[in-house]
């Protein structure tokens, strides 16, 4: 009896497990990003998170809701330490493509993040394709003040 409920359980973790794999598979990706965070004067070593109306100590997450994203309220390793905001969201949509549609099954905007990012179905063959983000280079702290004292 004991080798047959542990037959059992292997076979239910065996099966969990791919079914794991299964939706990871389908999962679309998640973008992170980091930007200045918004500091109000009353407030200073917060981030303030505009959608809560609320501030954040640094390592507090919140949701971004109504948006599909969270964010992480950061402090830099700069020196002097600047505070930062870790955005997590869905990214860009994908560009149209008439063989793939929304999977209105495995979409759920309401869902915590990543679960509320749209997922997609397409047809056999058909291929998802994503506009390009541009990447802008940090532009550092002395050419920056050099530039301005030449303008």
């Amino acid at each position: 009896m004991k080798t047959f409920v542990v037959v059992g359980l292997l076979a239910v973790l065996v099966f969990g497990a791919e079914e794991k794999k299964d939706e990871a598979a389908d999962r679309p990706k998640t973008f992170k990003r980091l930007i200045p965070a918004d500091v109000l004067r009353d407030f200073p070593g917060m981030c303030f998170a505009s959608t809560k109306c609320a501030t954040f100590e640094p390592g507090k997450v919140w949701e971004l809701d109504p948006f599909c994203g969270r964010s992480t309220c950061v402090l830099s390793e700069d020196e002097p330490p600047r505070l930062l905001e870790l955005v997590e969201d869905c990214g860009p949509l994908p560009l149209a493509n008439p063989k793939c549609k929304l999977d209105e099954e495995k979409t759920n905007k309401t869902a915590p993040f990543p679960g509320c990012c749209p997922s997609f179905k397409c047809e056999e063959g058909a291929k998802l394709e994503y506009p390009e983000i541009p990447t802008v280079a940090p532009v550092p702290a002395d050419s920056a003040s050099t530039t301005a004292k030449s303008a």
